[in-house]
């Protein structure tokens, strides 16, 4: 059965998944590029970028692991770009220009209604009014036997996880205080909720944390 996954999500030592102040400039907020650069590093995600090289090793491990099996995805709007409010125009198309990396369906949470967007590689943003189990219900469809990926932000990922339907959360803790922004654990009773944390593994560059249902 299909599985809803939270894979290589960055957060810093005080459980801040994004900094403040997300911006065109600041895509993950004021600091929050640090989270990722033990992901920057990898082959993975240079070979994503069009880079040559990268490193090999546990990092890269969890990298690689972090795209396989996946069907389809879910972001939040904010994921998805810094606009806010109804969509001014057609415009703005995500982050990532003409080829996004996902290569597979993309399930954007918003409160406000867009035409879905096919992009090359394989990706279509398609627009989700109606909250976060119609977002689901509709990934599962089109990831088929594959797994649905949530791939953020803090908020989409949180509501998930308060409603118990994320299966398994691979978390990369780096070794950095961000102070503000956006806290992933803030709120969350994670045991209560059934979940225990079921492996750990460390590098210079990060902690590795696989956080799954009991």
């Amino acid at each position: 059965m299909s599985k809803l996954v939270v894979r290589a999500f960055s957060v810093s030592l005080d459980g801040y998944g994004a900094g403040p102040d997300q911006s065109l400039d600041n895509p993950l907020g004021v600091g929050g590029m640090k989270l990722h650069e033990w992901a920057f590093a990898t082959r993975t995600f240079r070979t994503m970028f069009g880079r040559d090289g990268g490193e090999t090793g546990t990092d890269e491990d969890f990298a690689a692991r972090s795209f396989e099996n996946i069907g389809a995805w879910i972001l939040g709007r904010n994921m998805f770009g810094p606009v806010r409010g109804p969509w001014p125009d057609e415009e703005w198309k995500g982050w990532w220009g003409d080829t996004p990396p996902y290569h597979v369906p993309v399930f954007v949470l918003t409160h406000h209604a867009r035409a879905p967007i096919e992009m090359k590689g394989g990706t279509t943003f398609h627009f989700v009014t109606d909250g976060i189990e119609s977002a689901l219900r509709q990934a599962r469809v089109a990831a088929k036997d594959k797994d649905v990926r949530v791939g953020g932000g803090v908020s989409t990922i949180r509501q998930y996880l308060a409603a118990r339907e994320i299966d398994a959360m691979h978390i990369a803790m780096s070794p950095i205080l961000l102070g503000k922004g956006e806290n992933l654990f803030a709120g969350l009773d994670l045991p209560s909720l059934g979940y225990l944390c079921r492996e750990r593994v460390s590098t210079a560059a990060t902690t590795h944390l696989v956080i799954a249902k009991g």
